[in-house]
């Protein structure tokens, strides 16, 4: 049985009421760990020990320490990627394989934000000979970092490279569902010479998070997730005006028109949509196709779903495992039965696959509704499940139109051999990520985040290094001289 605990100022402790959360499989409901819960006054602990940090011996620490100390996370998280992999997939039911995938791009993110931090130097801007005009980026200070329970580590590396990067310190809330693998992170982070308080871990409920929303001595809060957490995130963000950092999730549409390559496109309709169970904010889920095809399409994903392999995520064989929870397991049902009664059709799926393996657990059919409408629920809510919704579109009018119809805009895909018609739709889809003939593909380089309601801010990229630093122009007069103006 695993056992976690809080590390806050650079020592392992228990929560201060020893609150403990029973952590569960979600391939057969079996307890896998007891965690630390954590409460408000565990966080405040947390708060004050990475302000003291700040203030103290971290504001000390140079560019090219930070940028060592983020390769040498990224060399920790190669040396343990086995271990880190099993406790994903054993916390989250994905497959090895993929939780695998997820470590290297993990130690492929630090390694990125290290090379961007050590080209980091102020720029000098254009000024009279006896005045030095700089304009410098300098860290915010405490950040609070709050991942979601989908990709609880490759989220949080996301926020923690780029925060202790730009020099910053941490405080971080995993998920309460899933906390097994940032737990670990913490102890490889708990390795290096750190001054206490630089790096935090506090596990626990929405009154942890609220916390690090709500506290003064937070300067920033970066938080993926749901919408309606989300809103309540940013309301508390302003009794400070602290800045903040929001992805909320998206309804993503893939766009197919009738010229595009069909066998590459059906193919990353079943992977925009079933990988990790649907679970991923970017998913495919909302899948639109030109009328011509639309039949043929939706055939040929019929015949392909019945073979999609649903097991253990540590079976070589498995290529879809459970969703995470009960309660996510009961929303994708409830939004199935809604969309069939709403006239879509049941071509596949909605419901547990048949077999006593699969009666506990929160195993889920991938599952096919086609004849979908534009203004039905299932078409402009997250489903974040593994479900494809299907639409048909007579025109490229007609499709713009319709994917720009959400209040979301994370990400949406198009598939044609047409390349003005692929700039046309790219340019304007109002997403923040569009690929054009694939789809979930994404690397440090390239930003993260959406438009609308999939949030503030970006993720990635050097503008995700940006979100975690303050600008200042720095204007030193070398030779001052009394102006002699008033009253003289």
């Amino acid at each position: 049985m695993i056992q976690t605990q809080l590390y806050i100022d650079g020592q392992w402790q228990s929560p201060i009421d020893q609150g403990t959360r029973a952590i569960v499989s979600p391939a057969d409901e079996t307890v896998i760990a007891q965690a630390a819960e954590a409460t408000r006054a565990d966080a405040r602990l947390a708060i004050a020990a990475a302000r003291r940090a700040f203030d103290g011996p971290w504001r000390q620490t140079t560019i090219r320490d930070r940028a060592r100390l983020l390769n040498k996370i990224a060399e920790l998280i190669d040396r343990d990627a086995e271990k880190l992999a099993h406790l994903e997939s054993l916390n989250t039911g994905k497959t090895l394989t993929e939780s695998r995938t997820d470590m290297g791009d993990i130690a492929a993110t630090f390694r990125y934000f290290a090379g961007l931090v050590a080209s980091e130097s102020g720029a000098v801007n254009e000024a009279p000979h006896h005045v030095i005009s700089r304009t410098l980026r300098e860290p915010v200070g405490v950040c609070g970092l709050i991942t979601p329970w989908n990709y609880p580590l490759l989220q949080a590396a996301w926020k923690i490279a780029p925060a202790l990067g730009a020099g910053n310190t941490v405080v971080i809330k995993p998920s309460n569902l899933t906390p097994l693998t940032t737990h670990h992170f913490t102890q490889l982070v708990a390795e290096l010479d750190l001054p206490p308080g630089v790096f935090n871990l506090v596990t626990g409920g929405a009154e942890v998070g609220a916390e690090l929303a709500e506290s003064v001595d937070v300067d920033l809060v970066s938080f993926t997730g749901g919408a309606f957490a989300g809103e309540s995130i940013m309301k508390a963000a302003t009794g400070n005006f602290k800045r903040i950092g929001l992805e909320l999730g998206g309804k993503n549409p893939n766009i197919v028109f009738a010229d595009a390559d069909l066998d590459a496109a059906v193919d990353y309709a079943l992977n925009a949509a079933f990988f990790h169970a649907g679970q991923v904010c970017s998913a495919g889920s909302r899948l639109m196709v030109e009328d011509s095809i639309y039949d043929a399409f939706i055939g040929r994903l019929a015949e392909r779903l019945p073979r999609i392999v649903i097991g253990n995520g540590f079976h070589g064989e498995t290529q879809m495992g459970p969703v995470q929870s009960a309660q996510q397991h009961e929303k994708i049902l409830g939004m199935v039965q809604a969309g069939i009664a709403e006239g879509a059709r049941l071509v596949h799926g909605g419901k547990r696959p048949p077999g006593d393996v699969y009666k506990r657990g929160y195993w889920l059919e991938p599952t096919l509704l086609a004849d979908v409408t534009a203004e039905m629920k299932i078409a402009k809510e997250e489903i974040f499940g593994p479900v494809i919704t299907a639409e048909r579109f007579r025109s490229e009018e007609e499709a713009l139109r319709a994917a720009n119809d959400t209040p979301y805009g994370l990400a949406a895909a198009v598939w044609t051999r047409d390349l003005d018609k692929a700039n046309r739709m790219s340019r304007a889809l109002r997403f923040g990520t569009v690929w054009v003939n694939d789809y979930h593909p994404y690397f440090p380089e390239a930003p993260w985040g959406g438009y609308k309601a999939s949030g503030i801010g970006r993720e990635l990229a050097r503008i995700g290094l940006d979100e975690y630093t303050e600008l200042k122009h720095s204007y030193i007069n070398l030779a001052p001289k009394a102006m002699g103006w008033f009253g003289a």
